[in-house]
Parts: C-alpha cells; sequence; structure tokens
C-alpha cells in the first residue's frame, strides 16, 4: 500500500470512529414517564450530549461541506486528465474538452443537489 492511501485509509477510520462518537452521544438516558397533569419536557432537548435539532445540524452541515469536498475533488480530477490528454493528443483536444465539459456538470448538477439536501437539513425547523 502506497503512503498516500495509507493516510486516507487512517482518516476514513477516524471519521468513522468520530461518528460513532457522535451517534452515541446522541442517545438520551431511558426516563420514567411523566406524571399526569405535568408539562412534557421539550422534545427538541432529550438530555444527551446533543439535542435532536443539534445532531440534525450538524449531520446537514457535514453532509453539505463533504458533498463540495467530493464535487471539487472530482471536477480537479476531470480537469487535470482532460490537461494530460489534451498533452498527448493535441489534435483530440475539440473532443476531449467536450467531453470534460459534459462530465463536469453533470458532477455539478448532483453537487448542487446534495449540498441543498444538506442545507436544508440545517434550515429546516
Amino acid at each position: 500500500m502506497s503512503k498516500r492511501t495509507k493516510r486516507t485509509a487512517k482518516l476514513a477510520l477516524i471519521m468513522i470512529s468520530f461518528g460513532f462518537v457522535l451517534m452515541f452521544a446522541a442517545v438520551a438516558p431511558a426516563h420514567a414517564q411523566a406524571p399526569a397533569g405535568t408539562v412534557a419536557p421539550d422534545a427538541s432537548h432529550d438530555g444527551g450530549l446533543l439535542t435532536t435539532t443539534g445532531a440534525r445540524k450538524l449531520g446537514g452541515a457535514l453532509g453539505a461541506g463533504l458533498a463540495l469536498l467530493g464535487g471539487g475533488l472530482g471536477i480537479g480530477r476531470i480537469g487535470g486528465s482532460a490537461v494530460e490528454a489534451i498533452a498527448r493528443q493535441p489534435e483530440a483536444a475539440g473532443q476531449i474538452s467536450t467531453a470534460m465539459i459534459i462530465t463536469a456538470a453533470m458532477i455539478e448538477g448532483a453537487l448542487l443537489f446534495a449540498v441543498l439536501i444538506g442545507l436544508l437539513a440545517v434550515i429546516q425547523a
């Protein structure tokens, strides 16, 4: 395994571990049923380290950020590969550029959709 692959695997393991910590930190302890005639506590704060709305906002923000990161890396890789291909075959520059722009537009569309879904999770009340 190369050094870069090991670093990527290590980062993925750290992110998965962080996700598990957040998941279990949001779990509230069990409580008995409230006596009759009392007002139930606010449902958005369940006693854990993270509130329900806080976890939703954190998840939406992380999802939007990861979508942006993935989309940027994908479009950058497409652009770099297209430049290399044009350098190898300058006569095919028109076809390569067209394919590059179409592929980048598809990634951009999926990226926009993913970011909007993530931001809706953050904004929604």
